[in-house]
């Protein structure tokens, strides 16, 4: 008796007891309900009676809670994210040599509880993500296109997909090319179909005259390089065609695939006809945001109604996740738990709770094979499956440990998720929420009479209220450093945003689609559709109000040290029960304090897009520009990371002999604000007339001209502090710092920028790649192998008058299998030497 005594009085719970400063038998003390966080953390600092304080306690506490199962997937995670950041892919053989050493330290010492055990246990995890991602990469090999090219497309329909204008992006198995056949032809690509035409089936052929495209790499140094992504995803070009695709019968029809590809192709059916079905049912954008409930696809919604959302921070509701999938397995849980019930005798001989677990079970398979895959839904699925088989058993539904094994699962498939936003800000966002929870359960509480009335009422109310006030601060805390380090941006107005929408959400639109869903296929799916939609034209409606408040926070470019430092810290805070989460404080500091002390020195005076055809000199928050309508996707990656408030278009000289320049309307001008007042500019005459394009007459037209329209050109601009252009010829501006820049739509010019710039941008195909007079030539060829380029005052190795600068490339590496697309040469069917260009000798 005495022996179970002492083992009962020394239990894993009561030492969690002791290390966390909980008095045994003190009154409980009932605390206000949006307090009770605050509380929580700060019984973290307190010492209370009685408590061990002490660090070896503490982490005694953690180890009895299972400490140890949480820092798997993060060393994991750390291993494979390493291993896709290396400029050059380590040896496969040399890290399975690491693995197996470590491994086996590491099972020799699978009981020590010192720094020499827990360091094997951390780098075998940490090889081990390294040679999962190895793994993956060879797996997928996706075949990428080199340069582009417009050829004849001969394929099989994957997957379809419309936008709000009713275009149709393709995915396409290629078959075969032609005119010119493809010596190195992508496996797969997506082309967008902008002609009127009847939508082909998936599964059915296809072909059409497109033009092809590589996916591109970064639009900036440090920001998502689209080319990984597009590898990751199989996807070897992206391109448009050239009219309506038309549909042709194919000679297999589908005879010896695989099962798995047959598969995805019957679900990918399923998923664009219920799609449809949803849209043609409701209508509008609110159609196209029920369907990306359900199904995931996003590119039904208008882009303004998508902007309105982004800016009352309500776009993550977009993403099929955690909320979605609770709310949908919550609510046939609680729906069948309570029909269950209300049959006599059915509650007192079955498990109704278990039973309604496996409905939850199946309604929310069911939705992940309809979501689209992605991470955030996986994540979520593997959570709410990993908590429901917890009910059948009579376990913890909740837990750390859940979030633990979900994570492992996806990064031993596809550990390239770690690298992007999606995975990122999913656990972030529900690590957050769960640690929270954790600090709410355990909060003391003292037991009152039961309210009654309008008293229960009011409680059950503000308990509600409460709860969503704390999980939208809480997630917006978590996932804050990610939204500025991946999308450069925060909606300052989220909270209240997600306070008036959230509630709409959960108690209409989710149950809405989760008895659509089950009525559908009986044809009465009608009533709670209509519902459906105009709940979330109420969404609209309020995200757009609240959009008007003009509250997003540009925030420009997160220094990737800082970034780290902080998200390290971030998952610290919340894997830690104990008062060791005080330790995140250290990284959190830190990174903050080195997101100010690691900016650069000085800012980008001049950006070159990897196509070469769009270029913006930068000064005071301001961007000019050599194109009236700069590219919307790019510019808005531009404008974000380098906080441009203000586009300045080029001034244009008019085709008579006057030489006047004509400024872009207005309206035309400015992202956030009003340009100056449209005037004009009056150029010294020449009286030689209007250069001609061919190659030799336009040079020595040119050159008869000097110092005349160019160099007035570059006079004009540097007072106007914006590009001045010829149309369809070249465009001339200055620097802040001095430079010269001359860009070229037509090659015949390149001589005389030559002699007159000092950076010439030139987005063709040339055959040199530098200028005689010193001046730096940027070709296509160029900006193939080295993606966008940043330009900022540094080095002294620059142009004649002894002005430095630094020119930092968005493509850092070209030996990674995402990247090594760009030095094939398809006249020799080879690859070429990755040595750089001379133009980027001294790049960074």
């Amino acid at each position: 008796m005495e022996e179970g005594s002492a083992t009962k009085l020394d239990s894993p719970a009561l030492r969690v007891e002791r290390a966390t400063g909980a008095a045994a038998g003190s009154p409980p003390v009932r605390r206000p309900m949006l307090g009770t966080f605050a509380a929580g953390v700060k019984g973290l600092v307190r010492v209370r009676p009685g408590a061990r304080s002490s660090v070896s306690a503490a982490w005694q506490s953690e180890r009895d809670h299972g400490i140890g199962l949480l820092f798997v997937p993060v060393f994991m995670g750390c291993g494979s994210w390493a291993w896709f950041e290396l400029d050059r892919e380590p040896s496969l053989l040399a890290l399975m040599a690491v693995v197996l050493v470590s491994g086996g330290g590491a099972w020799v010492w699978r009981h020590r509880r010192d720094l020499p055990g827990y360091t094997t246990r951390a780098v075998f995890l940490f090889v081990l993500g390294m040679v999962l991602a190895a793994f993956e990469s060879h797996r997928l090999s996706t075949l990428m296109l080199d340069r582009p090219v417009t050829t004849t497309i001969d394929g099989r329909v994957l997957s379809r997909e419309a936008d709000d204008r009713g275009r149709i992006r393709y995915r396409i198995e290629v078959r075969s090319t032609l005119d010119p056949a493809l010596r190195r032809p992508p496996e797969t690509v997506n082309l967008l179909a902008r002609g009127d035409h009847a939508p082909i089936a998936i599964g059915e052929g296809i072909t059409g005259r497109a033009r092809l495209n590589p996916p591109s790499g970064p639009a900036l140094p440090g920001l998502n390089d689209f080319a990984f992504d597009a590898y990751v995803a199989g996807t070897g070009a992206i391109g448009f065609f050239y009219g309506a695709p038309t549909r042709r019968e194919l000679d297999d029809a589908g005879a010896g695939q695989a099962w798995p590809a047959v598969v995805a192709r019957i679900i990918a059916g399923w998923r664009a006809a219920l799609t449809e079905h949803i849209r043609a049912r409701i209508g509008g954008d609110a159609g196209a945001i029920a369907a990306a409930l359900i199904t995931g696809e996003q590119r039904g919604i208008s882009p303004g109604t998508m902007e309105a959302l982004r800016q009352a921070g309500l776009a993550h509701i977009l993403a099929i996740s955690g909320l979605n999938m609770v709310l949908a397995a919550g609510t046939l849980l609680v729906g069948a738990r309570l029909l269950l019930s209300i049959v006599p005798g059915v509650a007192e001989r079955f498990p109704v709770k278990k039973i309604a677990a496996v409905g939850g079970l199946i309604t929310v398979t069911l939705y992940i094979l309809i979501s689209g895959g992605a991470v955030s839904a996986i994540r979520s699925w593997l959570m709410i499956v990993v908590m429901l088989i917890a009910v059948l058993f009579d376990r913890a539904a909740i837990s750390r440990r859940n979030i633990a094994l979900s994570a492992i699962v996806i990064l031993a498939v596809t550990p390239s998720t770690v690298t992007g936003p999606g995975f990122q800000m999913s656990y972030a966002a529900t690590l957050g929420l769960v640690a929270g929870y954790a600090i709410w359960r355990d909060r003391p509480v003292s037991r009152r009479p039961a309210a009654i009335g309008g008293r229960r009422l009011f409680g059950a109310f503000s308990s509600f209220l409460g709860g969503l006030l704390l999980s939208s601060l809480i997630g917006g805390v978590a996932t804050l450093v990610y939204s500025i380090g991946h999308f450069h941006r925060i909606p300052a107005y989220g909270l209240a945003g997600n306070l008036l929408a959230m509630p709409i959400i959960s108690i209409l639109v989710m149950p809405m689609a989760v008895i659509a869903m089950l009525l559908m296929p009986l044809g009465l799916d009608g009533l709670p559709l209509a519902v459906m939609g105009r709940a979330i034209s109420w969404m609209i409606e309020m995200a757009t109000w609240v959009s008007g408040w003009g509250g997003e926070v540009t925030t420009g470019r997160l220094p990737p040290i800082a970034f780290a430092f902080i998200a390290v810290g971030g998952g610290l805070a919340c894997l830690f029960r104990t008062r060791l989460a005080l330790i995140a404080l250290l990284p959190i500091v830190g990174g903050a304090a080195l997101s100010y002390l690691a900016q650069p020195a000085t800012s980008p005076q001049l950006l070159i897009s990897e196509d070469g055809r769009f270029v913006a000199m930068l000064a005071d928050g301001q961007a000019a520009s050599n194109r009236t309508r700069p590219p919307d996707f790019l510019y808005d990656q531009w404008r974000r990371a380098l906080r441009v408030d203000v586009h300045r278009p080029p001034v244009f000289l008019e085709a008579n002999d006057d030489r006047r320049v004509r400024k872009a309307p207005a309206a035309e001008t400015s992202e956030s604000q009003s340009d100056t007042p449209q005037r004009r500019i009056q150029l010294s005459r020449t009286g030689e007339p209007r250069p001609p394009t061919g190659a030799p007459a336009a040079s020595l037209a040119f050159t008869a001209q000097e110092p005349g329209e160019l160099q007035a050109a570059l006079s004009a601009s540097a007072g106007e502090k914006r590009f001045v252009c010829r149309r369809k010829q070249w465009c001339a501006a200055v620097t802040s710092a001095g430079w010269r820049v001359v860009t070229l739509d037509d090659p015949a010019y390149l001589g005389i920028a030559c002699d007159s710039a000092d950076f010439v941008v030139a987005p063709q195909f040339i055959n040199r790649n530098s200028c005689r007079s010193g001046a730096r030539l940027i070709t296509a060829a160029t900006l193939r192998r080295t993606g966008a380029l940043e330009i900022a005052p540094g080095k002294a190795d620059g142009p004649p008058d002894g002005t430095g600068y630094r020119i930092t490339k968005a493509v850092d590496t070209l030996d990674r299998p995402w990247a090594r697309h760009r030095l094939y040469d398809w006249r020799t069917d080879s690859f070429a030497d990755p040595q750089f260009p001379e133009i980027i000798d001294n790049a960074e």
